[in-house]
């Protein structure tokens, strides 16, 4: 009899276990713990190269929301991505959006560099002032072979002297 009271104990407690672990693992999977308010804002950028859903958003390298997802704006072909952001976190309206990358060719991620403004971004705000990712094989191609010249490009000619 205390046997089989011990077992259903211990088949709890696994349970119960395994439950905390779910929970855990949802809530960390959508970025937050314990349910925090956010809002959205969205970063235009030329070329988010590596940026994907998920990524972090850091200001001052700490982290203050995630990337919910990225698409491309049909008007202009640029990259919209979707910032949740903590409700707390009141950026001016003349933020800054960089996409940074974690090392050399670690993670990419969101730097949020707040600006001098007295109004603040509401949900659903544009943040208009980016940079871009920087594409390191155009880069290591640039430095490695240098920039060609075509014929159309003007040749100078060394002033007479």
């Amino acid at each position: 009899m205390k046997q089989s009271k011990l077992e259903l104990f211990v088949g709890g407690f696994v349970l119960l276990g395994i439950a905390a672990v779910i929970y855990l693992t949802i809530k960390l999977g959508a970025g937050s713990i314990v349910g925090g308010d956010t809002y959205v804002i969205e970063a235009r950028f030329t070329n988010a190269g590596g940026l994907n859903a998920g990524s972090s958003v850091l200001v001052a390298g700490v982290p203050v929301g995630r990337v919910e997802e990225i698409r491309v704006d049909e008007k202009d072909y640029s990259a919209i991505a979707t910032l949740r952001v903590d409700s707390g976190l009141r950026l001016p309206t003349d933020s800054m959006a960089s996409i940074k990358t974690t090392g050399l060719i670690g993670d990419k991620f969101v730097a949020l560099a707040p600006g001098a403004d007295d109004t603040w971004l509401e949900s659903g705000a544009r943040i208009t002032m980016t940079e871009s990712a920087v594409d390191l094989e155009s880069l290591i191609g640039k430095m490695a072979f240098g920039s060609v010249e075509t014929e159309d490009s003007p040749v100078e000619t060394p002033p007479n002297l």
